[in-house]
């Protein structure tokens, strides 16, 4: 059976996730360890654990359990000592204190919902990301870079952990052992490069003969991705993993509807536009672009089209 990682965090990779647990493959997810809000914040700080945010998403797209057991562990709590508290953060947190160990707690987890793969952190070691913005300014955790309280004109220039963390010894197998590596869609700077600065992941992916699969995302965010297209979205990619490591680029060619993207106009995102002849001119990797649009409400991708163009990919190109 072919082995696939996916490496991200957030709803990007439960987007992806779910559309291949449906496939006959062995799925490990390699999830981010930068969130630093909301509930897990409080965690952290009372509990000392490693972020329970960042790995509830992938374990709930990878649930074959009943639909209700996965929306228990989604369940947010709106009122008392427990408001905006998630019911899968705490679980994590009381199954992290029984066996004194974060990894063990995923598993545990993981076998209540039933999951089908694996939900890997890609570092063990506790640490913060900072973004550097174009004028020099630091700012300090993944809350203030996603959600910027700066001047969200000025671009990030640079991301880096403090300390600098080394890679889980299960992540490194994982990726060692993928014969189709995936990153992306998601938060460009606070999902998906973060696992890219943990030491010797880009190597380790640079290693693999495997295909490597980016997904572009479908909208630009406030304070991170700002007015970004399609080429600076790959660009910033490859400035953390290495130039001529990717094998294909995804992007989806259906523009939203104005009453969908209207509903981003607050957070200041719109759609990523993109220019695919001149996207893949002096590029190793093959652009691969479809209507990749889910339906109804928020615009996400289809993960049913997604799996479908990624299986392809694997299985076409052996």
């Amino acid at each position: 059976m072919k082995n696939v990682v996916v490496i991200g965090g957030g709803t990007g990779i439960f987007t992806v996730l779910s559309g291949l647990k449906k496939y006959p493959v062995n799925l490990s997810a390699i999830v981010s360890m930068a969130d630093d809000g909301g509930s897990t914040k409080i965690l952290m700080e009372e509990f000392g654990i490693l972020p329970p945010g960042s790995v509830r998403p992938a374990l709930i797209a990878l649930s074959n359990s009943e639909q209700k057991i996965a929306n228990l562990f989604n369940h947010r709590f709106s009122q008392g000592n427990l408001k905006n508290h998630n019911f899968g953060n705490l679980l994590i947190t009381a199954l992290s204190e029984m066996y004194g160990d974060f990894e063990k707690a995923i598993a545990e987890a993981g076998k209540l919902l039933n999951i089908k793969g694996a939900v890997i952190p890609s570092t063990l070691d506790n640490a913060c990301l900072f973004a550097q913005l174009e004028n020099g300014k630091i700012i300090k955790g993944e809350t203030n870079i996603d959600i910027p309280k700066h001047n969200s004109n000025l671009k990030i220039e640079n991301v880096f952990l403090k300390p600098e963390c080394k890679i889980n010894k299960r992540a490194l197998q994982a990726i060692t052992k993928a014969n189709l590596i995936i990153i992306g869609p998601g938060d460009l700077y606070t999902s998906i490069i973060p696992n890219l600065l943990v030491k010797r992941i880009p190597q380790v992916i640079q290693g693999n003969k495997a295909k490597k699969i980016y997904i572009c995302n479908l909208m630009t965010k406030l304070g991170e991705t700002n007015n970004f297209n399609g080429q600076d979205f790959i660009e910033t990619i490859e400035k953390y993993l290495g130039k001529d490591v990717l094998n294909y680029v995804i992007f989806n060619n259906k523009k939203p509807s104005n009453a969908r993207v209207v509903k981003y106009e607050k957070e200041k995102a719109c759609f990523v536009e993109y220019n695919p002849k001149q996207i893949g001119k002096n590029k190793n990797f093959q652009v691969i672009e479809e209507n990749f649009l889910r339906t109804r409400g928020f615009i996400r991708h289809d993960s049913e089209k997604l799996a479908k163009t990624i299986m392809k990919i694997l299985f076409d190109e052996d």
